[in-house]
């Protein structure tokens, strides 16, 4: 039979199901975040402003201007109405994944947290991330860069559009922004397990052990059964501590 956990957890996935459907296409697609491994980068660099032309990306507010009004009628009434309400079952849903008693249950927790990422509560934002993730598959990373930097331009305070971007940038051999990117990310969201992932496999391969255990620990707060975090934890603490007598 259910545990409470998983009642909890699934409904809250029903409740923000009809919203998620809007942009589940993109989802689909959307490449996963980088493993980041390899780099030669410091991460101690300061986040660097972004300077790029606000005009860089093409024009998508303008064509889809006739179907925004629509299309965020139907995502009020389809989802939370406010920011406050997201960030509310957010942070439920992060009360729940630090608690899940295994993999197994947390699954889906992290599934709808994910979800909950990667809604931006524009039609215009869904669209021009749906172009940037067929641009990327395309590969044709000038268009999407430019399809991302409107993004993070139209909507500052949309995570995912940074933590997007910072994949690009990876894919480029652009270390520095990817690391300001993922930073971005985490000013927004502290929780983004993604982003502290990322980061913390920079900082392990740039030789800052140190610092990528305390990120990993971190990491492990939120989501303590992540994918291979316990077993990064062991090897740094190792490597960082050394083995006790």
């Amino acid at each position: 039979m259910p545990n409470k956990l998983t009642l909890r957890c699934l409904a809250a996935a029903l409740l923000i199901a009809p919203c998620l459907s809007l942009i589940s296409a993109a989802h689909a697609q959307q490449p996963p975040l980088p493993e980041f491994r390899g780099l030669d980068v410091d991460p101690g660099l300061e986040v660097p402003d972004d300077e790029r032309d606000p005009g860089a990306g093409p024009s998508a507010e303008s064509e889809d201007k006739a179907n925004e009004k629509s299309g965020s009628e139907k995502s009020a009434a389809a989802g939370p109405k406010e920011p406050q309400d997201r960030d509310a079952m957010l942070a439920e849903l992060y009360e729940h994944l630090a608690k899940a008693p295994d993999a197994e249950s947390a699954a889906p927790i992290a599934s709808t947290i994910e979800g909950l990422w990667l809604r931006s509560e524009s039609v215009t934002i869904d669209l021009l991330m749906r172009r940037a993730v067929n641009a990327i598959n395309d590969k044709n990373p000038d268009l999407a860069l430019k399809l991302l930097n409107a993004v993070v331009q139209l909507q500052p305070d949309y995570a995912e559009g940074w933590s997007r971007r910072a994949y690009l940038y990876y894919t480029q051999n652009d270390y520095q922004h990817a690391v300001g990117d993922l930073r971005r990310v985490l000013a927004l969201d502290p929780n983004h397990y993604r982003a502290l992932d990322g980061l913390a496999r920079i900082l392990r391969e740039t030789g800052q052990k140190k610092s990528a255990l305390g990120v990993y620990k971190k990491l492990m707060e939120i989501y303590p059964h992540f994918p291979e975090a316990d077993e990064a934890v062991e090897e740094l603490s190792v490597e960082v501590e050394g083995r006790g007598i």
